[in-house]
């Protein structure tokens, strides 16, 4: 087959590339697919052969896939080249041309892979290859055993594959037995200081009071503690004083901005598209605030799960307020990047499935589910038959209001009946308008045809001719209607999902919809399922009964990942130190028995969050110190044994929120958009401008998500991806974050504000404001010397400031101005011990 430059690597650019990213070498074919290959042609196939098939190959094909060349890596002047295919994989499933891609590539079924290239063969050619294929595809002296797919293929032993740790149901273990039960708070210290003792090792001692309370605030708010609120806390001798606190910080509405970003991470939530045209999600912000206000409503997370996978639904809400909050809860199977000019839309919706199938595995299972789309799994027990068995219940659910470029996502409406009504009545007005336009220009239009007579032609463009009078009637009521259109109230609407016609998905050979093969019933992954299943409903897509499968107790992992991921959000690292695969690849358990506990523990208390933050900081494990221990970090250096409290940065979010909070320039507010960009609107002007601004003083969690942009601060300080799903955000130390917080308006104008405040304190000393600088920002006072060293430092500044600056006030602000900058930007502001 001749190629243009364009398709050098044909056959390699066809080849779908499946979540895994990696191009596929080899084809699924089933057995029962090679039943008409396994018998030996008989003498009229084999003439067949000779006399359509071999002068076909030699007209079209032999120059690029011949003796001499292999282009792609594919021979097709043998049988065994035929066979075994390209770098595509293999080129025919035997009797069934459907499936085959040879016959896509003649039939020119898709855009990127025409052969030949130069010119479609005839179609007399092309049904003679399709009933070659069909007849088994025979070939002289062929060795069968060459189209025989492995024996194993697509199969699992489940019994062997169901004790892997992790897909075996949670079973709350029995407390083990330590030496030191003094140290013991809870059941938590018990699992932790049993492997310590194994090890031969002791926990730190505990952390002091200020060192705690700041530690906890920025856990469960990521803000700091406030100097009262410290005060407050040291003050209290009383044995449930830190209690107290936990429970003050978990009533918090603050907590549910801070742990709705986490979640938010494995959402992954944007404001934008991202990818090819990066469109305003505008509606997306309700998503968040769904998410924000269900945290803080200790929503059970059985529940929180069910409302995102199929919230439209369940049983009938009580009132339009949860009514909406269920239909914006679905906006989580559509926040996903889309190619929403994709040419091809049977891809585009396919891409869109995929993209959900591998969020919702690795977000809620820790499975990488999208590495079956073009083959079976190739390390974890998940098949492309289980893979098209979750692909049907998303394809029978309504994401997109429209395929055509430039694609429609569906938004629900979130309208009250006095809403709809209003609407209505204004629709009814535009109506009785447009109608008037119309009695007018057919009455115009009548009296024309009756003035010009029998031979009298109706112009196509007849408005010219009609009197001044009717002219200028026809302007005033368009523009009538034009002014009702742009005042007509708009309903609100929310990003989410809908049911639509119930279909089942046929396999798709190579991950390609081109070439199909058997259609899989909807199902979820066999391996995680201990019982037999039953049938998906005929008339749902199915979503209700996934969610409630994912949800059940006896579910292996459900109940583990979120568990691990609040453990690594509040340590920095979770059990399982890969918290988004909990597969072969990913890590094993630093200590199984306490992440099925925990597990375990969650489900009993009805799957409650906020409990389980309450048991992880009412243990003594969370209070220890960090301090350095030479014996215990050469046993143990990577501190996976919990013998010590790990230093650790704060996220992006934290950082700048801080910043803001200290300086008294945080803005309270809780929800609502901050996006100046209108819904579906481009994102970046013809200049490729992005007209989007962060130019606010709210919490960082309001800041718009902007995909292929980020706001730059937060790039800076291993902001979460969000094209990428991610649940372990790395925390690096990179010269940049320095720069950025010596250099940059927000620390500029917060250092400002904060010199201003304390300098406006007329009755404090020079000492007592520097204390107050270390106590807002430190949670601490300073020692002698460091009031010693900030006063000598401002005293230095303020000297070499007068040759630049006359005004003595201004040179005094600007001194304290820096050394507020200087606070902002030391490891003590930024770090967490």
């Amino acid at each position: 087959m001749k190629m243009s430059a364009r398709l050098r690597d044909c056959f390699c650019t066809f080849v779908t590339q499946g979540s895994c990213g990696l191009l596929i070498a080899l084809a699924a074919v089933s057995v029962t697919s090679l039943q008409a290959a396994e018998k030996e042609p008989n003498q009229q196939q084999i003439q067949f052969f000779e006399a359509k098939i071999r002068p076909l190959l030699i007209k079209h094909c032999y120059d690029c896939h011949g003796e001499d060349t292999q282009e792609s890596d594919l021979r097709v002047d043998t049988f065994k080249g035929i066979a075994q295919g390209g770098k595509a994989g293999s080129l025919i499933v035997p009797g069934k041309p459907e499936q085959s891609l040879l016959i896509t590539a003649v039939n020119y079924q898709s855009n990127d892979l025409q052969m030949p290239p130069d010119e479609k063969m005839s179609k007399a050619e092309i049904e003679d290859l399709t009933n070659w294929v069909k007849m088994g595809a025979p070939y002289p002296n062929a060795d069968l055993s060459l189209l025989r797919a492995p024996s194993d293929q697509g199969k699992y032993d489940l019994e062997k594959e169901r004790k892997f740790w992790s897909f075996q149901a949670v079973k709350k273990p029995v407390l083990p037995e330590v030496k030191q039960k003094s140290w013991v708070k809870n059941p938590i210290d018990q699992f932790i200081l049993q492997q310590l003792e194994q090890a031969g090792l002791t926990p730190a001692r505990p952390a002091d009071k200020r060192t705690l309370i700041r530690r906890t605030t920025f856990d469960l708010t990521g803000l700091p503690p406030t100097p009262q609120e410290i005060e407050n806390f040291l003050n209290d001798s009383s044995p449930d004083a830190f209690e107290k606190v936990v429970d003050r910080l978990l009533a918090s509405p603050h907590y549910g901005e801070h742990w709705g970003r986490h979640w938010l991470d494995v959402a992954r939530y944007a404001d934008s598209n991202g990818l090819d045209e990066n469109v305003a999600y505008g509606t997306a912000w309700k998503y968040r605030d769904y998410v924000v206000n269900a945290l803080n409503k200790d929503k059970p997370y059985d529940l929180f799960l069910k409302e995102q996978l199929a919230g439209d639904l369940l049983e009938p809400a009580k009132d339009v307020v949860e009514r909406n909050e269920r239909l914006t809860a679905t906006g989580f199977l559509l926040l996903g990047p889309k190619v929403l000019a994709e040419v091809d839309k049977t891809k585009m919706e396919m891409d869109i499935i995929d993209e959900q199938i591998n969020t919702i595995g690795v977000s809620l299972m820790g499975m990488t589910l999208g590495c079956a789309r073009c083959h079976d799994h190739k390390f974890d027990p998940i098949s492309a038959n289980d893979y098209y068995g979750l692909a049907g219940i998303l394809k029978s659910t309504k994401i997109m209001e429209s395929y055509k470029t430039i694609g429609r996502w569906n938004e629900n409406s979130l309208a009250t009946e006095a809403e709809l009504k209003v609407q209505a009545d204004w629709d009814r007005k535009i109506k009785a308008e447009e109608d008037q336009i119309a009695a007018l220009v057919k009455s115009e239009n009548e009296r024309l045809q009756t003035e010009g007579g029998k031979e009298f032609k109706l112009p196509e463009k007849p408005e010219p001719s009609y009197s001044k009078e009717v002219k200028a009637k026809l302007k005033a009521l368009r523009d009538q209607v034009a002014s009702l259109k742009k005042e007509r109230p708009e309903v609100p609407t929310a990003m989410g999902a809908a049911e639509r016609e119930t279909i089942d998905v046929p396999i798709h050979i190579r991950g390609s919809h081109l070439t199909l093969g058997e259609t899989v019933p909807r199902h979820v992954p066999v391996v995680l399922s201990q019982q037999p299943q039953n049938p998906f409903p005929e008339k749902q897509s199915g979503r209700l009964k996934f969610a409630e499968w994912l949800t059940n107790r006896q579910h292996p992992l459900t109940s583990r990942v979120i568990a691990n991921r609040v453990w690594r959000w509040h340590f920095g690292k979770g059990i399982v130190a890969t918290p988004d695969n909990f597969g072969k690849l990913g890590a094993k358990p630093s200590n199984q028995p306490l992440l099925d506990w925990l597990a375990a523990k969650l489900m009993e208390e009805d799957w409650s969050l906020k409990q389980l933050h309450r048991l992880i900081l009412l243990s003594n494990t969370w209070q220890m110190s960090s301090e350095f221990n030479a014996h215990a970090a050469a046993v143990d250096p990577d501190n996976r044994l919990m013998w010590r409290a790990d230093i650790r940065r704060l996220d992006a979010e934290s950082i700048r929120d801080s910043i803001l909070s200290v300086s008294d320039g945080l803005d309270p507010a809780l929800g609502g958009s901050l996006l100046n960009v209108d819904n579906r609107a481009f994102v970046f002007n013809h200049e490729s401008k992005d007209g989007v601004t962060y130019d606010f003083n709210r919490r960082s969690i309001y800041l718009p998500v902007i995909r292929n942009h980020l706001y730059g601060m937060f790039m800076l300080f291993d902001y979460s991806d969000a094209s990428v799903l991610n649940g372990d955000r790395a925390s690096t130390t990179v010269a940049p974050q320095a720069l950025f917080l010596l250099n940059s308006e927000l620390v500029e104008e917060a250092s400002h504000r904060m010199a201003e405040t304390v300098l406006h304190q007329t009755a404090l000393s020079p000492e007592q404001k520097i204390q107050e600088l270390f106590l807002k920002s430190y949670g601490r006072q300073p020692n002698e010397m460091e009031v010693s060293k900030s006063l000598h430092f401002l005293e230095e500044l303020e000297k070499e400031l007068q040759a630049k600056e006359v005004d003595s006030e201004k040179r005094i602000t600007r001194a304290w101005q820096i050394l507020c900058q200087s606070i902002f930007a030391s490891s003590e502001f930024i770090y967490l011990r």
